[in-house]
């Protein structure tokens, strides 16, 4: 363990720091995501697994998949100039954009079909 002692934090800290529940971080180690260090049966975290949890959490909130998460992850540690993970962010943000949208011209001709429909059938009881 590289960490220094006063670097590490327990799970009730990191969950509280972060907004998420301590079964949320242990989710996340499950997937192999993140690898907490343990004293006995105590979960510690170092900087780099809080680091490494923001950016999941970043990655879920703009709507990445746990896949694409893990592999910017891989390109994180192995590229030391995060060239490739830079290259793959760029390309699976653009995705994301064209998918969003492609999701907001939806919305937006559903709520012009919405509002039409609505129109109708009030003027339909006006009459």
């Amino acid at each position: 363990m590289n960490e220094r002692q006063d670097d590490l934090t327990g799970i009730q800290d990191v969950s509280q720091a972060l907004g998420v529940s301590a079964r949320t971080l242990r989710f996340y180690e499950d997937k192999g995501l993140i690898e907490p260090c343990r004293i006995g049966t105590t979960r510690v975290y170092t900087r780099r697994d809080v680091a490494r949890m923001q950016l999941i959490l970043r990655g879920k909130r703009l709507g990445f998949s746990l896949r694409d998460i893990e592999e910017f992850l891989v390109l994180y540690d192995a590229d030391p100039q995060h060239v490739e993970q830079m290259r793959a962010l760029a390309e699976r943000c653009r995705q994301r954009i064209d998918d969003l949208q492609q999701q907001q011209a939806a919305i937006a001709q559903t709520l012009q079909e919405l509002e039409k429909i609505e129109a109708q059938a009030l003027e339909r009881i006006a009459s």
